[in-house]
């Protein structure tokens, strides 16, 4: 993938390319409406309203309605990313797909849950799952609890990142802004695990309650006291960076404690 802005990517090139990994599975799909309507429409667009283009396409062209759908992009996913890194070089095509079940798939949760899963170990599930958050507050943290401790990394960091209060270019999560405390179960099952891609996703977490809810953040921190294992201690010091800025009292005495 040559350098260019990753908007540029979602052109007429991936329409086609989509296109060709569709029919594979359902050869009635009409590649040449396909590309025509979005490359009538993504010239003025900035990346998201062209991924949103995409996914509205997708279920236009599909036309077999969110379940059947769903189940063809399911097979078109391909290999899983076995780095942690690549998610937006390798695997940016599958974008669309997550807009599509972000915006189309709230009324079939088990389904979305499934696509999701699916997504984000190749690319990532971590906007198109807030809205499941939003609508499904409880059953979506528990299957993403149990994300926590899967075998797959991927899954351990969208446990995490799925749920950050202010995610860059997502909407915030008012509950959690709120509230963070449903988080802290699913954080505390990840603050020894082995993945630099993990460690950081959960210090960053941490950074984004301790901006609105500083006592119950430093409360929840100081419970992971004395920190064992040298992923813990990385964890809280990039937890706390921002309040070493500020000279915050408590986090130069934790950040002491940890020989920072």
């Amino acid at each position: 993938m040559a350098y260019k802005q990753l908007k540029l990517w979602f052109d007429e090139e991936l329409a086609a390319m989509l296109s060709d990994k569709i029919l594979e599975i359902t050869p009635a799909f009409d590649k040449t409406s396909f590309i025509k309507n979005i490359s009538q429409q993504i010239s003025a667009l900035e990346l998201k309203d062209r991924i949103e283009v995409f996914a509205d396409e997708l279920e236009k062209h599909l036309g077999k309605g969110y379940e059947a759908n769903t189940r063809i992009l399911i097979q078109i996913l391909g290999p899983e990313n076995e780095k942690e890194v690549d998610m937006f070089k390798r695997f940016y095509w599958i974008m669309p797909i997550a807009k599509y079940v972000e915006k189309y798939g709230l009324d079939n949760f088990e389904l979305s849950m499934e696509a999701i899963s699916e997504i984000t170990r190749r690319n990532t599930g971590e906007y198109c799952i807030r809205p499941y958050l939003e609508n499904y507050p409880a059953k979506t943290l528990a299957i993403m609890e149990k994300w926590a401790e899967a075998d797959n990394f991927h899954l351990r960091r969208l446990a995490s990142e799925g749920g950050r209060p202010k995610l860059p270019w997502a909407s915030k999560l008012q509950q959690f802004i709120d509230d963070p405390e449903p988080l802290f179960p699913i954080l505390d099952k990840l603050k020894d695990d082995p993945k630099k891609y993990v460690q950081k996703s959960v210090a960053n977490c941490l950074n984004d309650i301790l901006k609105d809810n500083y006592s119950l953040g430093k409360s929840f921190i100081s419970g992971w006291m004395p920190a064992e294992s040298k992923e813990r201690k990385w964890i809280i010091k990039h937890a706390l960076r921002n309040l070493k800025k500020s000279k915050d009292p408590w986090a130069l005495e934790v950040l002491a404690t940890l020989g920072s």
